[in-house]
């Protein structure tokens, strides 16, 4: 199984760098995070759509036909960090591999969704698409704990 990000956004702030990274370097080697970054559209003039339809066929261009596709999005399902951690569990054990969907300012595109086997939301809150980042790299070291057994998820 391999864990792909396909992040919409270059040249992130040096605080997304450093929390993104702490957490990947923690990362077991069987579960580490291939990054591809989608770089940000010129938005048309009136619309946010064109930027984010030609933003959602460059993350499309990345997913294998056979790759299981998870998509954050604000209207997706919630999930416990318990959940996840049972997912990630599941993943590994069927090992498809797992492409992670984070849109730009303006979301994903309608593509993206539409390919996406699960829409997951991180909060009910509107968060920054670069602090997304770091929480999801946060969440799956975190349920990867759970799964060891290993103390940081009770601290």
């Amino acid at each position: 199984m391999k864990l792909k990000l396909l992040a919409v956004g270059t040249r992130m702030p040096q605080w997304v760098e450093t929390g993104f990274n702490e957490y990947h370097k923690r990362m077991p080697t069987e579960l580490k995070l291939e990054t591809i970054e989608i770089p940000l559209s010129p938005k048309g003039k009136g619309s946010a759509n064109p930027s984010k339809e030609s933003q959602g066929q460059a993350i499309l261009k990345h997913i294998g036909k056979q790759d299981r596709v998870v998509a954050l999005d604000v209207l997706g399902k919630s999930m416990s960090t318990e959940s996840l951690a049972t997912q990630l569990a599941d993943w590994q054990m069927n090992g498809q591999d797992i492409c992670l969907l984070i849109g730009g300012p303006d979301g994903l595109s309608a593509d993206c969704l539409q390919r996406a086997d699960t829409k997951w939301s991180l909060s009910d809150l509107t968060l920054p698409h670069p602090l997304v980042r770091v929480l999801l790299m946060e969440q799956l070291y975190r349920a990867w704990t759970i799964n060891q057994n290993h103390p940081y998820h009770r601290s």
